[in-house]
């Protein structure tokens, strides 16, 4: 079937090519408003969809951003997501989402692509190794804002994160408070900022407390089947845990479903702590008890502070949010 080009519209509006182009463009012209109604209603009867990359090709310019995430099936990521594509929405922008399964091979191969793509910006959420990444996307102009994880050299690039410090020591002291001694904490990959930001945070208040020690700390991944083997592992050495923090809440569901199987009562056993609070941690039963980062309104301003850039508004800029204790019924 036959592509509906302005050719079409402009022959049953007995108009030229140029001045329907200008009319569906918005751009300056000298028509009635008879006309240019005329050519709007064709142009939605005939449902004519402009060619986004002829235009792109000709102003070097997409009304799209590119946005590269490790793991869509993390609500974590997916609450983004949605934050980023619902503020692209009312600005008019598309989002080109990639999801690269923590992979570094393919952050580069859709970094090369959103090049090739002509895309605005992107937002980057980084897997791991994401260096060679984001320079392909800076060697070729594309702005970049970073979320949630910190990526060296940190100074080169903008982004929008959430202090890992001030939760983790909430989390530490109210498990103390409650009489917990044997305080565990699960980390993400030790490859990323982030998890030694938060071992860093948990290793400081609980020496403070001295109640730390090398054998409760485990790594593993952010994931529910990361959460599982961790636990396994944890329980196998350590007898006497009576409290975990798990640095993911999709960890910390992994984590539950072990406790639970092993007959242990969470919070009356063991006490549990997630990270992040995403929507399902009200929907567990017991509710999780965790450490909020504020995603939506992180994503919104990733999103936000790429559009300052694209325009030239701001060059490099930081936003920091802070991560609350959310007291529910695990801990």
């Amino acid at each position: 079937m036959k592509k509906i080009t302005i050719s079409d519209i402009a022959q049953k509006a007995g108009v030229s090519k140029a001045t329907v182009s200008l009319v569906l463009n918005n751009k300056p012209i000298n028509v009635s408003k008879e006309t240019r109604e005329n050519i709007l209603k064709i142009s939605q009867e005939l449902n004519y969809i402009p060619n986004g990359i002829a235009r792109s090709l000709s102003t070097n310019k997409t009304e799209t951003i590119g946005l590269i995430l490790p793991d869509i099936v993390n609500p974590f990521f997916s609450e983004i997501a949605r934050a980023i594509e619902d503020t692209a929405g009312k600005m008019n922008y598309n989002v080109m989402l990639c999801n690269s399964d923590s992979n570094s091979f393919k952050e580069e191969k859709y970094s090369k692509l959103l090049v090739s793509k002509l895309v605005s910006g992107s937002i980057f959420i980084s897997g791991g190794n994401s260096k060679k990444s984001l320079e392909i996307l800076r060697d070729n102009g594309i702005p970049v804002v970073l979320v949630d994880r910190y990526v060296e050299p940190y100074d080169e690039y903008s982004g929008v994160f959430c202090s890992n410090r001030e939760g983790i020591h909430e989390a530490v002291n109210y498990l103390y408070e409650k009489g917990r001694r044997n305080v565990a904490l699960i980390t993400g990959p030790m490859t990323l900022e982030t998890s030694k930001l938060r071992l860093d945070a948990y290793k400081e208040v609980a020496e403070k407390l001295e109640i730390y020690n090398e054998n409760l700390v485990c790594e593993g991944n952010y994931s529910i089947e990361g959460g599982v083997n961790s636990t396994e592992k944890l329980l196998k050495l350590n007898s006497k845990v009576d409290a975990i923090i798990y640095c993911s809440d999709v960890m910390a569901f992994g984590g539950i479903k072990v406790l639970k199987r092993k007959k242990l009562k969470v919070p009356g056993d063991i006490s549990v702590i997630g990270y992040d609070d995403i929507s399902f941690c009200e929907y567990i039963e017991p509710e999780l008890t965790t450490i909020k980062q504020p995603i939506y309104d992180m994503g919104k301003e990733a999103f936000k502070l790429l559009i300052q850039i694209i325009n030239g508004e701001v060059k490099e800029k930081k936003i920091n949010f802070k991560s609350k204790l959310i007291i529910r019924g695990t801990a």
